[in-house]
């Protein structure tokens, strides 16, 4: 290690490693938040000041300051210099227990199927919760029905067939609170009839795994292809349901073929077992009409599952299902349970927002910005990622960036958060071990960032994967 260097003004000492500058100030900045020799709110030296103090270059302290206010360790003030940020969770650090480094709130989030939050229609929602407020009866604020909104589900009907295919009324539509409260209930209701085992994507969340186990069924996965599910392996996994993203598979990007659509229906109707549809982001389809929904080749047979969350935004809460007749008076017995009260204030605005036609106008813009997205990120790709490509339908809030074999997407994943950015491998959503080998690809999700700082985030993502690429050639060389 080199000599102590001392911050001037601050009679603060760095130990610097000088065949390692950059990584040895990190760590020593860090080092000094976390122990709290440098304390939250203290302004640090500019870097041109810092740069001849330590005797090292200005862009290599510029650099290092990048680093940690990407990481959240340093705040950036435009005009006032680098400051010490306020952590979170110091008290788990004191007791030797130490927190992962905290993102900066900059919306450099590049996770699959999360919506651009800071584009949610405010004005025409409080616009709309002002009207379902003051055209509301006085009745209504009391205790609503269990299923939700009698209203809000005949425009959910309506909505649902015109844009989805889905066959329903409203009376086989229950209003959720989101899509994991919609999948819990569906869960079990299922085992209170007596299933033990359903069926999921080998590429999924493991959140609605984790709901599906909670629920008392054991999980297993189904390989999926270039066609999406290979659903004619259900028979012999000796299932009581599936869980599918039919209409744009979660994460890999494809869509279940017509061919298999019209099997796993045969197989549902044939066998008495029960297909849970995702429809997570179906209304988002850029190169062609979007594919309708799976429920409405066997509506018996299906449970159609949707949400709020990626057309308007996840603090709506809201969702709904669509659950056939010979599974409704489980799932209405297990509902309660799960959902709690109705939020019938919060679903008036929404039924609002509908019948003024604002949320088809929200999804037509979002459809609009995602896919001039989604077309910067290919052109960006086959640009500058030699041997990498863009893959999946160009629909939904995410793709996947495919990379040359041997690459690793874990280390990725970590150079992308030492940027300042998130981002997620595929194999990080897998479940055991692939059907069949998969080129390392990265999900990326051109959703969540605000417009204005989506090219950022792209940036950093772009750096990310180019430096693996960059890393492992030189191993291969060597």
């Amino acid at each position: 290690m080199g000599e102590p260097w001392a911050i001037r003004g601050l009679d603060l000492h760095l130990d610097l490693d000088r065949r390692r500058k950059a990584a040895s100030l990190e760590e020593a900045l860090r080092a000094a938040v976390r122990d709290g020799r440098l304390e939250a709110g203290t302004r640090l030296p500019a870097s041109r000041t810092l740069s001849a103090d330590l005797g090292i270059a200005r862009n290599v302290v510029a650099e290092v300051y990048g680093v940690l206010v990407a990481e959240g360790w340093l705040e950036a003030r435009v005009g006032a210099g680098t400051w010490v940020a306020a952590r979170h969770g110091a008290g788990a650090e004191a007791s030797g227990v130490e927190s992962q480094p905290r993102l900066p709130e900059s919306g450099l989030d590049l996770r699959g199927g999360i919506p651009d939050a800071s584009s949610f229609p405010r004005r025409e929602w409080a616009a709309s919760a002002r009207r379902a407020a003051l055209d509301l009866p006085a009745s209504a604020f009391g205790y609503g029905p269990p299923q939700g909104s009698l209203a809000l589900r005949a425009t959910l009907a309506e909505y649902l067939a015109r844009t989805r295919g889905v066959w329903a009324d409203d009376t086989r539509i229950a209003v959720t609170r989101g899509f994991g409260a919609g999948l819990a209930t569906v869960a079990r209701s299922l085992v209170v009839r007596g299933a033990r085992r359903i069926a999921v994507e080998e590429y999924g969340h493991e959140a609605h795994r984790g709901i599906l186990r909670a629920a008392g069924l054991d999980v297993v996965a189904l390989a999926v292809d270039g066609d999406g599910a290979v659903v004619s392996r259900l028979g012999g996994l000796a299932v009581d349901a599936v869980l599918l993203t039919p209409a744009h598979q979660f994460p890999t990007g494809v869509a279940l073929s017509p061919s298999r659509r019209l099997e796993v229906a045969a197989w549902a109707e044939r066998t008495g077992a029960l297909i849970i549809e995702d429809d997570y982001d179906g209304e988002f389809r850029y190169d062609r009409r979007a594919i309708g929904a799976l429920q409405s080749l066997a509506p018996e047979h299906v449970v159609y599952l949707g949400t709020a969350s990626k057309s308007l935004a996840p603090a709506v809460g809201l969702g709904w299902a669509v659950v056939p007749e010979r599974l409704a008076t489980e799932f209405a017995a297990q509902f309660v349970a799960v959902n709690g009260i109705a939020d019938v204030l919060n679903q008036s605005t929404l039924d609002a927002f509908m019948k003024a036609h604002e949320y088809d106008r929200t999804v037509r813009r979002r459809r609009a910005e995602y896919r001039s997205r989604r077309e910067l990120l290919e052109r960006r790709v086959a640009a500058e990622l030699h041997g990498c490509r863009v893959s999946g339908m160009r629909a939904g809030l995410h793709c996947l960036v495919e990379m040359p074999s041997g690459r690793d997407e874990r280390e990725v994943t970590s150079v992308a958060r030492r940027f300042g950015v998130r981002l997620d491998g595929l194999g990080s959503f897998r479940l055991g071990d692939a059907s069949e080998l998969r080129a390392p690809a990265m999900v990326v999700g051109y959703g969540a960032p605000a417009t204005h700082r989506f090219e950022a985030a792209l940036d950093r993502a772009i750096a990310a994967v180019r430096a693996e690429l960059e890393r492992s050639t030189t191993t291969d060389r060597t």
